[in-house]
């Protein structure tokens, strides 16, 4: 209780910027709880041992079982040589590149907004400090008050600052994260659709009618 009134007593005197940089904060937060959420359930979904016999039936040339295999997977790379696999009548390498930046896409949400935010808060701040400290230079000399007007304009902006530094600091650290992540997984995407690639090439798998 004595916490959330200090935190309230500190938005207040930072001034009417601290309504922006809320609105930031709360974005931000969602968008890391959100992310963080997706890439745990992505985790759970990658099953290296289905892969692996989806690599064993391309290698023995058989593409309707590694089709089956395939079929109901939830994970991206196994959902990505699905797909391939499916429109390896038209380009197999063209597919491949398709359902992988698909996978990429979904997995690469909301970092642009989180670069974003990490631009935008320490701005915001910025922009508190200026009004804070432009405050205090029109309130010397006015009245008996001086004073104090002045010692609240400089802790607005203080108070500004801080707090967009903060939002910056707090989401910076799991943007890099995200993005390497982010890269991790455009490996495994990679690294996949050359395998397939190569063992589809080695049983002139590319040019097989689709399956009925």
């Amino acid at each position: 209780m004595i916490l959330s009134n200090i935190l309230i007593d500190f938005f207040i005197d930072g001034g009417p910027i601290m309504y922006p940089i809320l609105v930031v904060a709360v974005a931000a937060v969602c968008i890391i709880v959100e992310r963080s959420f997706w890439w745990l359930t992505l985790s759970s979904r990658r099953d290296s041992k289905l892969l692996e016999k989806v690599y064993a039936a391309l290698e023995t040339g058989d593409t309707n079982d590694a089709i089956t295999l395939s079929e109901k997977s939830r994970d991206p790379v196994v959902r990505m040589i699905h797909h391939g696999l499916n429109h390896r009548h038209s380009s197999l390498e063209g597919a491949l590149q398709v359902a992988a930046g698909h996978e990429l896409r979904n997995a690469g949400r909301f970092l642009t907004a989180m670069d974003t935010i990490v631009t935008l808060g320490p701005l915001l701040g910025l922009l508190g400090t200026v009004t804070g400290i432009m405050g205090s230079f029109t309130s010397i000399g006015d009245s008996e008050l001086a004073v104090e007007k002045v010692t609240g304009g400089i802790g607005e902006a203080l108070i500004a600052t801080a707090a967009g530094l903060g939002i910056a600091i707090a989401t910076l650290v799991p943007m890099n994260y995200f993005h390497s992540r982010l890269a991790g997984l455009q490996f495994d995407l990679e690294a996949a659709a050359n395998n397939v690639t190569l063992l589809a090439a080695q049983h002139g798998l590319t040019s097989a009618k689709p399956n009925a």
